[in-house]
């Protein structure tokens, strides 16, 4: 099924070509089906490439997804075009009144902050709680997984002494969970962060539970028992080249920076990484949607 996206987003012409099924507005308007309403609240500073990363997998699925990008109204990025935000973005007043049935909140490379320093952090804040009450089910990612256990659950980040930075292996922790219907019992996911949280203090919370593991790159996702509130704390949704560019531009800026771990090819720093996670970040994605909002969201929204 399509997945509907705004008239001209730049990321429509380039999903088409990967024949992934998007459908503008205004085609969307003359069907009669009743989408899954879902927000990304995009805080990273690639805004286009984020936004076709998780919109190609959306897409991947039965169900119509209708799409609201969000941004915080109080930084302005430095990459992204006030063009682009105005075309294609809203901000949480302009959408707090309204009911979602899904919702994912992206990472940001500001891991190493406080989160009372972040510039944004009120409105972060104010977010979150919001999601409580109008979101069914939210997705949390890497620096947005940490500042949502941190935000609802006290669970504090804590420095890696290095930059946590490659592909790694993960194994299923939780047998028969929903979530994780059909993964195998080893899987490849990528991670890009200098921080992380601990496993002991997850264990203590009650309401969470540790789903999926890395012995090299520790917890990888934490749900809520009810399923409202998913943590992945690595990029299952990167392509095969953005820990390329990452390393790349680490390079270019002079800052201490390991080869990422198992992903160039024979170690070449010039080749082309081959893609080794599509299939697993894709039942994730369709996992969530299918089994955490739409069996779970009311028909009519207005009644959650």
């Amino acid at each position: 099924m399509p997945i509907k996206i705004p008239d001209h987003l730049p990321a429509k012409e380039k999903l088409l070509k990967e024949k992934i099924f998007v459908m503008d507005e205004s085609r969307a308007y003359t069907q009669d089906i009743r989408p899954l309403k879902i927000c990304i609240l995009n805080l990273m500073p690639t805004k286009q490439e984020t936004e076709t990363q998780l919109i190609r997998l959306l897409g991947n699925t039965p169900l119509q997804v209708d799409v609201s990008l969000l941004h915080p109204s109080t930084h302005q990025p430095k990459n992204t075009s006030k063009e682009h935000l105005n075309l294609f973005y809203k901000t949480i007043d302009e959408v707090k009144q309204m009911k979602f049935d899904g919702m994912i909140i992206t990472g940001a490379p500001i891991e190493t902050l406080p989160f009372h320093n972040v510039t944004y952090w009120n409105e972060m804040t104010s977010i979150l709680d919001w999601t409580t009450t109008n979101v069914t089910s939210t997705l949390h990612i890497c620096w947005g997984a940490q500042a949502g256990l941190f935000h609802h659950y006290d669970v504090k980040k804590q420095p890696l002494t290095s930059k946590l930075f490659g592909i790694y292996t993960h194994t299923v922790d939780v047998p028969n969970v929903n979530l994780l219907r059909g993964f195998d019992d080893y899987f490849l996911a990528p991670h890009s962060r200098h921080t992380t949280v601990a496993r002991e203090d997850i264990e203590q919370i009650p309401d969470l539970e540790i789903l999926s593991s890395s012995e090299e790159a520790g917890v990888y996702i934490a749900s809520s028992k009810d399923g409202k509130r998913v943590f992945v704390m690595g990029h299952s949704e990167y392509d095969a080249h953005t820990l390329k560019l990452e390393y790349e531009r680490d390079q270019k800026q002079g800052l201490a920076c390991d080869v990422p771990f198992n992903y160039f090819p024979e170690g070449d720093t010039e080749a082309m990484p081959p893609l080794q996670w599509r299939a697993h970040s894709n039942l994730l994605f369709s996992n969530w949607l299918n089994y955490y909002v739409y069996q779970e969201t009311p028909f009519h929204l207005h009644d959650y």
